[in-house]
């Protein structure tokens, strides 16, 4: 078949799988072209069956990168976990609520570099704010989504006693917006090209700064 060619269209499913096989096209889509690529009719193209079978599942685009943008935050909170999983089991309370914060920052930054698409996705402006339900979850392996563990490790300096806990107010939203600020201004601002190519070291920065600012 050739590769512009439509995939032959389906007229049925395995309950479930029709839903499924829609969020993946979306989220390919996403993971192209950010949230402006996520299309109703592309996704029903790609996964191959008529237009009119997916509106029994996404009543609309809208609904669709919701689920999409859903689908982006749990991959976002699997990748600042699986940071967290690489830290020492034996390090001082302490020094493991620094490498905490700096495990779940890392991650962050690390996703925005390697998945683009995604990360504009789950950070799209929205008239909607997404609201977690069995059928959008927004949390990694852990039950936790990307705020929640940014919390937990704040959290962690307070009670091993590196944070006073009259700074602990607010605290979340601070160091989130320095992190997430430098991730959109590398991955779709001015310091793409200048700091592009040592993203990972400045991320890395930008964390200590945060962690001796808190």
């Amino acid at each position: 078949m050739p590769p512009s060619a439509s995939p032959p269209v389906r007229e049925t499913y395995r309950h479930g799988d029709l839903r499924r096989a829609l969020l993946d096209a979306g989220i390919a889509l996403a993971r192209e072209g950010g949230p402006a690529a996520v299309a109703l009719r592309e996704a029903t193209r790609r996964a191959g069956v008529a237009p009119n079978a997916a509106y029994r599942h996404f009543a609309s685009q809208q609904v669709l990168l919701q689920a999409v943008r859903a689908a982006a935050l749990q991959a976002v909170a699997k990748s600042m976990e699986d940071e967290l999983a690489t830290l020492p089991a034996d390090l001082s309370a302490a020094d493991y609520a620094r490498a905490s914060l700096r495990a779940v920052g890392t991650g962050y930054l690390r996703f925005a570099q390697t998945e683009p698409g995604l990360f504009r996705t789950a950070f799209a402006p929205s008239d909607k704010l997404i609201q977690a339900t069995p059928e959008l979850p927004t949390a990694g392996p852990s039950g936790r989504n990307p705020y929640e563990l940014l919390c937990d490790a704040v959290d962690l300096l307070v009670r091993a006693g590196v944070m006073p806990l009259a700074r602990r107010p607010g605290a979340e939203i601070l160091a989130w917006s320095a992190v997430h600020g430098l991730a959109m201004l590398v991955v779709d601002g001015p310091l793409a090209a200048p700091v592009g190519p040592y993203f990972p070291q400045f991320g890395q920065r930008l964390l200590d700064m945060v962690e001796k600012g808190l």
